[in-house]
């Protein structure tokens, strides 16, 4: 998955829970330029920053994954 679309998932599940990009960065405990680089899709995640993530999120790292019904045709 390209880091765009991959950003963009990211967004919409964090909208979906909930949180504002300042919220979602204090309980990652990273700087609110990371949130906002990794969901416009400039910067890559770690692997460890996702674990955080999708715990957080409460959601299984697969579900990020998943390309749009759309684009796939799934």
């Amino acid at each position: 998955m390209d880091q765009k679309r991959f950003g963009r998932r990211i967004k919409a599940f964090r909208k979906l829970k909930g949180y504002t990009q300042v919220e979602f960065a204090k309980k990652l405990c990273v700087p609110l330029s990371v949130i906002g680089s990794i969901e416009r899709g400039v910067k890559p995640i770690s692997d460890d920053l996702l674990d955080i993530v999708v715990h957080t999120l409460d959601i299984p790292k697969e579900e990020l994954m998943l390309y749009d019904q759309d684009n796939t045709g799934r």
